[in-house]
């Protein structure tokens, strides 16, 4: 079987679940792993000098826990899935030419030098200051964001990250969170194929080599 690993970062409230949801409905044997879901404690969060809770950071992430993961289903995508619940234990074995699809979505997903290094293909979603805000100030967090959290510390944050990714990565396609969601997804998957495409000619011509075919 082959594999190719999506990574769907950019800022907060951007639009990357989104995205990245339905990337996953549309692309066959695909699943998300997403980086808000690695987390630590609060309780282990570093304050700053503000007050302020240092979310927007690796160290705020349990990164090896979400490696491990990720390295499990490189292994072996149809036994990730099958552990996950998303595929059934009656599903025959795998063929060489099954391609298999991993969405990573994050914020800091580009940031971490040992997962970046696996991504095939880099999205990046942005949307302009004001947009962000507002967006960030509808929703509610666990723990809420306390008065001038964004200003004092996420948007902050958010460009020093960005100057930092941007500073040693490189083949990230940036795409404007304000597009609607329709011509976004028609965009990536579009890519996304081409490059399923690419890998299942590469797989052809092995084949054809092995078997010794005119």
């Amino acid at each position: 079987m082959k594999t190719l690993v999506v990574g769907v970062g950019g800022m907060t409230n951007g639009g990357k679940s989104t995205l990245s949801v339905s990337l996953h409905q549309h692309i066959p044997n695909s699943c998300i792993i997403a980086q808000d879901s690695y987390f630590k404690d609060d309780s282990v969060v570093p304050v700053d000098s503000h007050g302020f809770k240092q979310y927007d950071m690796l160290d705020a992430l349990h990164m090896d826990t979400m490696m491990n993961d990720i390295n499990s289903w490189k292994r072996d995508p149809k036994v990730f899935l099958r552990q996950c619940g998303l595929m059934s234990e009656q599903t025959g074995p795998s063929d060489d030419e099954d391609i298999f699809v991993l969405i990573v979505e994050g914020f800091l997903i580009f940031n971490h030098r040992p997962l970046n290094e696996l991504f095939d293909k880099r999205y990046f979603m942005e949307i302009p200051y004001e947009v962000c805000k507002k967006r960030r100030s509808s929703r509610v967090y666990r723990p809420p964001d306390p008065p001038g959290y964004f200003d004092g510390h996420v948007w902050p944050m958010y460009l020093k990250n960005r100057r930092d990714m941007e500073s040693w990565v490189s083949g990230i396609v940036v795409l404007n969170g304000l597009k609607t969601k329709e011509e976004l997804l028609s965009a990536v998957c579009k890519d996304i194929y081409q490059e399923i495409k690419r890998i299942m000619v590469c797989v052809f011509f092995v084949l054809r080599e092995e078997l010794k075919w005119p």
